[in-house]
Formats: structure tokens, sequence, C-alpha cells
């Protein structure tokens, strides 16, 4: 059944295009946060091992929901590891020594990136396309990763 929530089709599509964006960047972030988890090495292993798990606890929430955020918009989500991979602004992490510092580096840039494509968005998201929903929906996700940026900025 056809969504009649008050967007435009073509708003809602770009809105959808949008957030399949961030729904790839949030996969992306969450596969490297896991990385860190399990790879991790060193003397603060144990403390560290447990910080990403609840980092990367939190993101796989973000994840389901921004997919459901699609959904709610009528449209179907990126499922494949190939289309994150196609649509993520982040790179994968290629690290040859696996220490806190480095992992929570990456990471810590990786969020900076998420929250700069997220502010951007917000304002497209009201104005141009005239869904106050998915903008706030945005914001909080942005009020989130830079609560997660700060614990991750904390340890450096």
């Amino acid at each position: 059944m056809k969504t009649n929530i008050g967007i435009t089709e073509r708003n809602s599509q770009s809105v959808v295009t949008e957030l399949s964006k961030i729904l790839a960047d949030e996969y992306v972030l969450y596969t490297k946060t896991r990385n860190a988890h399990w790879n991790l090495e060193g003397p603060d292993f144990y403390e560290k091992h447990k910080f990403f798990e609840l980092q990367y606890t939190q993101l796989d929430d973000f994840i389901d929901r921004v997919a459901e955020r699609i959904r709610t918009l009528g449209f179907y989500t990126p499922a494949t590891l190939a289309s994150f991979l196609s649509l993520t602004q982040l790179t994968e992490a290629h690290r040859e020594k696996n220490d806190s510092r480095g992992f929570i580096s990456d990471l810590l840039i990786d969020h900076e990136s998420i929250i700069i494509k997220l502010r951007e968005n917000i304002s497209n998201f009201t104005f141009e396309f005239h869904d106050a929903g998915s903008c706030d929906f945005i914001t909080g996700l942005m009020e989130e990763h830079e609560k997660m940026a700060w614990l991750l900025r904390s340890h450096l």
C-alpha cells in the first residue's frame, strides 16, 4: 500500500536517498567498532574491550532505527555489504597496530564525519524536502553521535 503521510513522493525519495547513506555509514562504523572490540591489544585491553562493546551496541540500535525510518517513509532499505560500501562516505580501516589509541582516533574521525553529514541534512530535510519528522530523527541521531564522539575524545 502506498504511504500517504503528507510528503511528496519526490521529497520522500530524496530523504530516503540521504537516509540510505546514513544507514551505510552507521553499518560501516558498527563494523569498525566491532573490529576494535575483537582485535584490540594492549595493557588496557579489558577496559577498552568493554567500552567498544557499549559503543557497537549503541550503533546496532542506530542501524535499526535508520532502517525503520526508511521503511516508515514507504521504501526498502539497502541491506547488502556491497550497497553499504557503495553508499558510505567512510573508509575501511587497515591497521598495523591494534592499540586502543589508534582505534579510538579512527573511530572518532568517523563519528565526526557522520555528525557533519547529519548536520548538513537537517535544514534540507525540513526546508527543501518538507519532512520535519526525518529532520527531528536525524537531529536526535546527531546528538547521540556527538555524545559518543565526546566519550571517544575523552580517552585521547
